[in-house]
């Protein structure tokens, strides 16, 4: 039903954003929402997907069309939703997924947060020679002090926590960075990267 939703970018959640636009604000679910954090009150265009569910009306949302493909391709396997989609197109290396589908690698894609073995051999089988992946990189920015960088870093994981990933698995993981500076968003690059080999 929509193609996409140009306006400006009002909220950012670990779950979600807001695109205002006519003065309403649309919640919009995303990969990784804080791979928008540069683009606060900016005008941007995300190209959506909606959901009709019996309890809800959702919108997700995505940078590219290409994104938004691979998203489509992903939720006509039987066995995944856009809450699992979302979670793997939010893992940094998306030309690994790519690769893992067309080499029929069912260890890696097993390892995206609910995809079990016979969902991964499921995806081998419908989506093989049928995707292929450009997905724009955000550029890397810099932190501002040690305060922004623990908060980046709790945002991150929230946002984990949001795509399915288990609590246990995250704390090794923030753990692991605890004492560095990063943004959220190059948090949730570096567990994802992490987490999936």
């Amino acid at each position: 039903m929509y193609e996409y939703i140009t306006g400006v970018l009002a909220k950012i959640t670990s779950k979600y954003i807001v695109v205002e636009t006519g003065g309403i604000g649309y919640i919009l679910h995303v990969a990784n929402p804080y791979a928008y954090s540069s683009q606060v009150g900016q005008n941007l265009t995300i190209y959506l997907h909606q959901v009709v569910r019996e309890d809800a009306q959702l919108l997700y949302g995505f940078s590219t069309e290409e994104e938004k493909q691979l998203f489509l391709n992903l939720i006509s396997v039987s066995g995944i939703g856009p809450v699992s989609a979302l979670a793997i197109i939010a893992c940094d290396d998306n030309t690994g997924l790519v690769k893992a589908i067309e080499g029929k690698n069912i260890t890696y894609l097993t390892k995206f947060p609910k995809i079990g073995k016979k969902t991964a051999q499921q995806m081998v089988l419908d989506l093989e020679g049928k995707i292929s992946v450009a997905l724009d990189e955000a550029p890397e920015q810099s932190p501002s002090s040690q305060e922004t960088s623990n908060q980046s870093l709790e945002e991150a994981m929230e946002a984990m926590l949001a795509l399915g990933y288990k609590a246990t698995e995250l704390k090794k993981i923030k753990k692991f960075f605890e004492g560095t500076s990063d943004t959220a968003e190059n948090y949730i690059k570096s567990a994802l990267k992490m987490l999936v080999k």
